[in-house]
């Protein structure tokens, strides 16, 4: 199929784009890279009579360093990130998410603000985001603008903190650096969507882990952070014994889907499998 008709916009500036929104309110939808947008259209599960296109706005591209931030534009594509200097020293575990997203052409076009708002529980980069304490920076009308914890930025499936005149414009990760950080997915075929997926900073003093944060993929309505996990690990040694212990509560508040990929008790299962996995492989560093 291909789309029902709609207008095209492609403002040069954050305010020009906001300003359409403003005008045309529900009647409009955002594009950035369009990896998930672009299908849904064709398919007519949504037919947006006009089209905002993020593209041309170079101020949302790019990574910069701010002191004990690195910052993150919303429109900076996939491909960007992956081998990004300050993101592999400071937030290892985002680029090795974003590694595993699809294949090359979509890591060239797709982009970590689109997939943030897109909110897709099975996605990569929600958990990565909220393992590094992330906060992410919303522009609204009237020049106003606000932050959010990831914490609380994703609300319920597909849905997130961004009202619908507002749009995200920064990912603000406080450097994680001599921090060990792993990403363990689980998939059937490489590159798919994930059954489930891990992302895990860990902090250790010697032998011990002081410190760590866990993001589950797909293991709810929104990613996830495994709160009793993180608890139980600090002051363990990081070791396997110890960490298995610890991680067997990785599923503890969760509440996994049903598909053809796996019921919701195999989901909670790989949970814990993997996150040990994670929790392990970061200690390590």
């Amino acid at each position: 199929m291909i789309p029902a008709r709609f207008d095209y916009v492609a403002p040069a500036t954050l305010e020009e784009a906001l300003a359409a929104l403003a005008e045309h309110g529900d009647d409009a939808k955002v594009i950035a890279g369009g990896q998930s947008l672009l299908p849904i259209l064709r398919m007519r599960l949504n037919a947006p009579e006009v089209l905002v296109d993020l593209g041309k706005i170079t101020d949302l591209q790019g990574v910069t360093d701010d002191g004990d931030a690195v910052v993150v534009g919303a429109m900076t594509t996939y491909a960007d990130l992956v081998h990004d200097p300050l993101l592999r020293e400071h937030a290892a575990v985002l680029p090795d998410a974003i590694a595993e997203v699809a294949d090359p052409q979509i890591r060239h076009r797709g982009t970590i603000g689109g997939a943030l708002v897109h909110a897709d529980p099975a996605g990569d980069v929600g958990a990565p985001v909220l393992a590094l304490d992330a906060e992410l920076v919303i522009a609204g009308q009237g020049g106003a603008t606000r932050t959010v914890a990831a914490t609380d930025f994703f609300e319920d499936l597909f849905t997130t903190a961004v009202g619908d005149d507002e749009l995200l414009t920064q990912i603000r990760i406080p450097k994680h650096t001599g921090w060990g950080a792993h990403y363990e997915k689980f998939v059937r075929v490489k590159h798919q969507w994930s059954i489930v997926a891990v992302a895990a900073t860990v902090r250790t003093e010697g032998d011990t882990i002081a410190e760590a944060a866990i993001g589950l993929t797909n293991m709810g309505s929104t990613p996830l952070r495994a709160t009793a996990v993180e608890q139980a690990l600090v002051g363990r040694a990081a070791a396997d014994d110890a960490i298995r212990e610890a991680c067997a509560q990785a599923a503890d508040g969760t509440n996994p889907p049903s598909d053809l990929n796996g019921d919701s008790d195999y989901r909670k299962h790989l949970a814990g499998v993997l996150t040990r996995r994670a929790v392990l492989a970061a200690a390590k560093g």
